[in-house]
């Protein structure tokens, strides 16, 4: 019981997020020892994971989880973990677009998926949400390549590109698009837009909590009297969902919206939900875009229904996130483009699982 558990890992940057990638036949395949195993790695406990390769943010904090696809059509499976530092807790209730920027190339290298020449098309099942993503990698010489010109707002320097499109990813979590049946409602006097479009949502007009919403992270996360009017809204708008008390959950995610003083079309402050994104989820990105051509609902509001085919330009606090929208046997198409960068390579310790008896 003196010794560590000595896992295989990758450790990859996807789009603004960076985490652990895990092959799933590594793993326990009992959940509560997985998450201890999780915990252990990413280092719950500290504010700053002293003892965990997590980099003490929400957005470094995360996991994927991929093996072979266990439904048709798809070429692999990634599950999604986000490990919470404020609590012993381990989510996988949410997707995380950010994170499966780094799904193909990982699953490419471990020998999941056929490498083809020139670009490599795979189809990744989010078990999360039982939704299938389509991911465009760069193949050269039947490599898969981290190197190249595209660049992400919030991510410096440049990287090979990775197109990743979104099939149908309304009612991600719930089935529906709008999964109150309404486009707008009342919480406390406040209207909100709930919203199930890759994440679920909770989206409010800036100005309704009396804010801007060109507020940096970092203004808004100190202001504790708002993130506790945000948390009570969020409480409320998770009930309505169906999702019951999500106190221990991270959806839905709270988004501030208001209009950009620049080129963008929208400016939103994303929330994780304790605190600000620095700088924008994808599967937020993808959900905020498909609000915007969602007749009557607070985004659509803000900038005025767009029709489709179109490109939504989100505003966020490091710069941009460009949302290409367009129809496909009457379903949304949602497509981004995001870099990814394997970081290291080689195998995590984590601390033995214990299985605490329950007393007759």
């Amino acid at each position: 019981m003196n010794d560590l558990l000595s896992i295989p890992c990758v450790l990859m940057r996807g789009g603004t997020s960076k985490g652990a990638f895990f092959l799933s036949s590594d793993l326990p395949l009992d959940t509560a020892e997985r998450d201890h195993v999780l915990l252990s790695v990413m280092g719950i406990g500290d504010p700053l994971q002293i003892d965990g390769v997590g980099g003490g943010n929400p957005v470094t904090s995360k996991v994927a989880i991929v093996g072979p696809a266990s439904v048709p059509g798809a070429d692999v499976d990634y599950l999604f973990a986000q490990v919470r530092i404020d609590r012993q807790l381990v989510d996988t209730s949410p997707n995380c677009g950010n994170m499966l920027a780094g799904v193909g190339p990982f699953a490419a290298e471990a020998g999941l998926v056929r490498i083809q020449q020139g670009e490599t098309m795979i189809r990744i099942h989010n078990v999360n949400t039982g939704k299938i993503i389509e991911s465009e990698i760069s193949t050269p010489n039947g490599r898969v390549a981290y190197l190249g010109d595209a660049s992400i707002d919030g991510v410096s320097g440049s990287a090979a590109p990775i197109a990743l499109t979104f099939l149908d990813a309304a009612g991600a979590r719930t089935g529906k698009l709008l999964p109150t049946g309404r486009a707008s409602e009342m919480i406390d006097g406040i209207e909100v837009t709930c919203i199930d479009c890759a994440m679920p949502m909770m989206l409010v007009e800036a100005t309704a909590l009396g804010l801007s919403g060109a507020e940096s992270p970092a203004m808004l996360n100190e202001n504790r009297g708002f993130l506790v009017r945000l948390e009570e809204l969020r409480m409320e708008a998770g009930r309505r969902i169906g999702f019951g008390n999500v106190s221990n959950q991270v959806i839905p995610k709270p988004v501030l919206l208001s209009r950009p003083d620049g080129d963008a079309d929208l400016r939103v402050r994303y929330f994780m939900p304790a605190e600000c994104h620095p700088a924008l989820a994808t599967t937020g990105a993808v959900g905020l875009a498909t609000a915007c051509v969602t007749p009557e609902t607070i985004a659509a509001k803000v900038i005025g229904l767009r029709p489709l085919p179109t490109t939504v330009r989100i505003e966020h606090p490091k710069g941009h996130f460009d949302v290409k929208l367009r129809l496909r046997d009457g379903k949304i198409l949602a497509s981004v483009l995001r870099t990814a960068r394997r970081l290291f390579e080689g195998r995590v310790l984590a601390r033995p699982y214990v299985r605490t008896s329950t007393p007759a």
